[in-house]
């Protein structure tokens, strides 16, 4: 049972992901951490573990199929990702859990505030 809730979990995030382009991270992290008590590390890795290609590809391929894609930008921008990716990745790791949760939470508070507010 376990296996398929966590399918179900995976349709859910998918399909908000696509829906909405919202990293799974805004939905994900809060449903492992809460739902399933992980630590913030662990809910956090098992995310990007999760984003490992084909996943995010099939999406991308549709938005891509529709025109919706600038493959230029994407490609420069995943440059950068992955650089970035690991260069945080490592810094994570000095980060206290508390500490980390909070900047989680206050990252996720000031975004909503600026998508509900402004332009």
């Amino acid at each position: 049972m376990t296996n398929l809730m966590y399918i179900a979990i995976g349709l859910l995030v998918g399909s908000f992901s696509g829906l909405l382009g919202v990293g799974g991270g805004l939905i994900l992290i809060p449903i492992l951490i809460y739902g399933y008590g992980l630590t913030q590390h662990q809910a956090q890795g098992t995310y990007l573990a999760v984003m490992i290609p084909p996943i995010t590809m099939l999406a991308a391929l549709r938005y891509y199929h529709s025109g919706n894609v600038k493959l230029g930008m994407a490609a420069f921008i995943a440059v950068g990702f992955a650089a970035g990716g690991l260069l945080g990745a490592d810094i994570v790791q000095r980060i206290s859990e508390p500490v980390l949760r909070r900047i989680f939470g206050l990252f996720l508070f000031a975004a909503s505030l600026r998508m509900i507010f402004f332009k």
